[in-house]
């Protein structure tokens, strides 16, 4: 199924089809407030110490013609979230060490742990937004901190967009992964900036 989601993509993004314009793409984003996380070092998720993940439920809707997962690849790449890719989440835990993420809900829901074994569970339904800080600022490449996080359950075909924000264009080896200059969703004035301090 990923890569079918990837082919229709690119389809897509050739032909314009299912796209939302220019002028259509801020009117599906809804204003919503920013539910914050923390979570500590749970002994093999190191998590941000400062950065919580941040969660918009129900930030991006989707028209009746237009792909979800192209509404929200479009929607972050104009706030200079892109690098996106179109799968579902690991049934494992996992995390990234060397990037920020944006998980954009497109389809189905699912019941997603975050922040590791000792995180927190938290259902997700299409137009949910999540956001997981990057490196913890000062750590050595080999000590990731990034929220660590395994889909528990799966319903109704979930297909979240995953995008990544690097501390460099194409670049992944820098240790320390700077605070985003926007917001995935809501841009230069978005509440990351506020709660990434």
């Amino acid at each position: 199924m990923a890569v079918w989601d990837s082919l229709k993509g690119s389809a897509e993004r050739i032909t314009g089809l299912g796209r939302p314009s220019a002028a259509e793409l801020p009117k599906l984003v809804r204003s919503r407030k920013a539910n914050l996380f923390r979570f500590g070092d749970d002994g093999v998720i190191p998590n941000h110490p400062r950065w919580p993940l941040i969660v918009y439920r129900g930030a991006v809707r989707f028209g009746t013609w237009l792909d979800p997962a192209a509404v929200l690849e479009d929607a972050f790449a104009e706030n200079g979230w892109r690098q996106a890719w179109r799968n579902g989440v690991y049934d494992y835990v996992h995390y990234h060490s060397r990037i920020h993420e944006v998980l954009g809900v497109a389809r189905g829901t699912a019941e997603i742990r975050f922040g590791g074994n000792r995180g927190r569970k938290l259902a997700v339904k299409p137009g949910d937004v999540a956001v997981l800080p990057g490196d913890r600022p000062q750590m050595p490449v080999s000590q990731p901190g990034f929220p660590g996080r395994r889909s528990l359950s799966r319903r109704r075909h979930l297909r979240p967009l995953p995008n990544q924000r690097r501390s460099r264009p194409g670049r992944g080896d820098n240790p320390h992964v700077p605070r985003p200059k926007r917001d995935p969703v809501y841009g230069a004035q978005g509440p990351l900036l506020h709660a990434w301090r």
